[in-house]
């Protein structure tokens, strides 16, 4: 193996530059629980956009879409993120009421109008989830630095996962954020570049073009039932996801909310570009590159095309991306056990330096489970399907339209949660590999909890059952 010394150089000063932020947070900035949780609510538009994006572009949206774009999606495959990008403008409309919330967790808010036993269930299904994101973008940063160094795998992902503890349980979300800014520079910066020296080294877009059958052009090839479903998969997910509800809690006012959900679609979209025609140049020249495959296509394509300091800025990219999301996934499921489980649930009398060292202790313990997870060499896919199914379904409709519908009663709530969790499995059996006549299990849960809310909301309307408490602490 070849070991690329100025990629090596360039990922160890990124981690090494990711762990002083971690540091220099912790020690200045870090005064109490709301600081380490929701960065003190204080976080302007460019630091929760970038955040945003950041969280959205992880392993998933860089290798993961060059490997659907190198098999079978083709050019289509930039839907992967675009849709992403377009979820974000019906987010918008929420954001400023996910914020005015004054919240920490979703859970939160579902126990507020729903009751105890729909905070806790919208917990445990959130910390399952939680942890399987946590370990698969553990695992994608541990092959990144198994690749570049020659290093055993399992060795790779403890040396990933002690950077993501450190640095995420020294600074809590303002490190986070600060990191996802950088990180996402790293990111656009890195691909940006590396995509014309690659274009150019195949021999331009003509020779690209001239080897691929016209098929694999096609923005559309996966077909609009596919592009459509993504979008919405992308919004549920969104709306009920805890990285993403944590940064619009995290922002200074609603307004800020609302105007970096629009900003972090324009910056993800600009970044679908990149990994898709690297993924299309590895596929043009695949006969000469020894042993590409789909999940290492973006990698083999820039070592052979690219100069290696352009090799390490992806390489760099690459683990950002993964980190990226995997301290937002740790950072919630730590504060999540704390701010829904341990402090409702126990005796355990928790002030405000107590309930720090205790999410920082998770953070730890959590990670170090995740870690171990990732060792079984679970494929990646599998584990994110599996985890954003459990996590979105279920509390979707109870959250999202919790927030917006005043009369909606307790009990719309709390069986919306059971029906959409029950809906998502069952479409997932029903699936398989594949998604069912297009639709994803995401999509067809969500929808049963929704279809369930209104219907219990419309029986109970009718018998005169009273609202719900209010979501909004101002209001009760």
């Amino acid at each position: 193996m070849v070991v690329n010394t100025g990629a090596i150089i360039i990922v160890i000063c990124y981690l090494v530059g990711m762990l002083v932020i971690g540091a220099i947070v912790g020690k200045l900035k870090i005064k109490n629980s709301e600081d380490y949780m929701v960065a003190g609510r204080r976080m302007g538009l460019f630091m929760v956009a970038f955040s945003l994006s950041a969280n959205n572009i992880g392993g998933g949206s860089t290798t993961g879409l060059a490997g659907k774009a190198f098999g079978a999606w083709g050019m289509s495959a930039i839907w992967y993120v675009l849709a992403a990008s377009i979820a974000m403008i019906p987010l918008a409309f929420f954001a400023p009421k996910i914020r005015k919330t004054l919240a920490v967790t979703i859970p939160e808010v579902i126990g507020r109008r729903f009751g105890k036993s729909s905070s806790i269930f919208s917990a445990i299904l959130n910390i399952i989830a939680l942890f399987c994101l946590t370990s698969s973008q553990v695992a994608a940063s541990g092959s990144v630095v198994s690749a570049l160094t020659g290093i055993p795998m399992n060795v790779c992902l403890i040396l990933a996962g002690i950077v993501i503890i450190l640095y995420t349980t020294l600074g809590g979300m303002i490190a986070d954020q600060i990191s996802d800014l950088v990180q996402f520079i790293i990111i656009f910066i890195g691909l940006a570049i590396a995509t014309p020296f690659v274009i150019n080294g195949i021999g331009g877009w003509q020779t690209l073009s001239a080897k691929l059958p016209a098929a694999q052009l096609s923005p559309t090839k996966i077909g609009w039932v596919v592009i459509i479903g993504y979008i919405f998969n992308y919004f549920c997910t969104f709306l009920s996801g805890p990285e993403m509800i944590s940064r619009f809690e995290s922002a200074k006012d609603e307004k800020t909310a609302f105007r970096a959900s629009l900003l972090s679609g324009v910056l993800m979209a600009a970044m679908a570009i990149f990994p898709t025609l690297l993924g299309l140049a590895a596929l043009a020249v695949k006969d000469s590159l020894p042993n590409v495959v789909a999940s290492n296509a973006m990698m083999s394509v820039t070592s052979k095309f690219a100069p290696t300091f352009i090799t390490g800025l992806v390489s760099a990219a690459i683990i950002s991306a993964t980190m990226s999301s995997a301290d937002s996934n740790l950072l919630c499921m730590s504060t999540m056990a704390m701010n829904d489980i341990i402090k409702p649930y126990t005796k355990l009398v928790v002030d405000d330096k107590k309930s720090i060292l205790y999410t920082r202790s998770l953070n730890v313990v959590f990670c170090a489970i995740a870690m171990a997870i990732s060792m079984f060499n679970i494929n990646i896919v599998t584990m994110n399907t599996f985890a954003f199914a459990i996590r979105c379904a279920g509390p979707f409709a109870a959250y999202g339209l919790g927030l917006i519908i005043p009369r909606a009663t307790k009990h719309s709530g709390q069986i919306s949660i059971i029906t959409g969790t029950i809906g998502v499995i069952f479409w997932q059996i029903l699936s398989g590999g594949d998604f069912f006549l297009g639709i994803l299990p995401v999509v067809f849960g969500c929808a049963v909890g929704t279809v369930t809310f209104f219907i219990i909301n419309l029986i109970e309307w009718k018998m005169g059952v009273e609202s719900a408490p209010s979501a909004y602490i101002d209001e009760k």
